[in-house]
């Protein structure tokens, strides 16, 4: 074969630090354009940001020219330092460690879109604590809940 071709579309998840609710409405849409620009500067292709003031879900076409764990690397560093370079929090901005990584098929991704952007509407009825351990039940992803979530000690 010539060339490669992929259709990849993979979910990822992560939280603020102590899953604090430090993402601020009148900034939320601009954090979301700038993680936009960050992953199609790294030649995947965005389909929907959304979240809530301690959460963000991404839902992006994914090229296997780049591993996951660099991409988020990127995405998780670089959003951190805009934001505390725009001065938005009050102290020190930072994502916890890690992230869940889902993927779908074509199928579908209008559902996961959907999902994505009714993120306010959802967490109103659920926690994301009991999303985030439900997302990983429903796939079958093995866990041990003592390393899911960074607590404050």
């Amino acid at each position: 074969m010539n060339n490669t071709y992929t259709q990849i579309h993979i979910q990822t998840v992560f939280a603020v630090k102590y899953r604090e609710a430090l993402i601020k409405p009148d900034w939320r849409d601009n954090l979301y354009k700038y993680i936009n620009t960050i992953i199609k500067a790294q030649g995947h292709k965005p389909l929907a940001i959304g979240g809530t003031s301690n959460h963000i879900h991404i839902l992006f076409g994914f090229r296997p020219s780049q591993s996951l764990s660099s991409l988020m690397l990127r995405i998780k560093r670089e959003s951190s330092e805009w934001i505390n370079n725009e001065g938005f929090t009050p102290y020190r901005f930072q994502w916890q460690n890690g992230y869940g990584a889902f993927s779908y098929t074509k199928s579908h991704v209008p559902r996961v879109i959907q999902y994505i952007r009714n993120q306010e509407a959802h967490h109103a009825k659920k926690s994301f604590r009991e999303e985030y351990l439900n997302m990983l039940e429903k796939n079958d992803v093995q866990f041990d809940e003592r390393y899911i979530f960074d607590d404050v000690s």
